[in-house]
């Protein structure tokens, strides 16, 4: 919600309504949990290599070393973290 409320309103994302009412419908829509920003994740921070510049993305990163998740993405450059990675073609 984070990234693509600041996308959405920066014109880099369309929707077909506002991020707070699309993406939580479509949550509740698809069963997709939302995922909390905790100090847990965010202290996983300082041990990250600066290998990629994307905040956003950093802080997934943290999120699923912190709580044992695997990624998603396209993004080679998250490939080159220590992270269980699902790339997608």
């Amino acid at each position: 919600m984070w990234e693509a409320s600041i996308k959405y309103h920066l014109g880099k994302l369309t929707l077909p309504a506002p991020p707070e009412i699309y993406l939580a419908l479509q949550r509740q829509q698809h069963l997709i949990s939302s995922l909390p920003l905790e100090e847990a994740a965010i202290a996983q921070m300082v041990h990250l290599p600066a290998l990629h510049r994307d905040p956003f993305d950093r802080m997934l990163i943290c999120q699923a070393l912190d709580l044992h998740l695997t990624l998603v993405t396209v993004d080679a450059a998250i490939l080159a973290y220590p992270v269980p990675v699902l790339a997608a073609p």
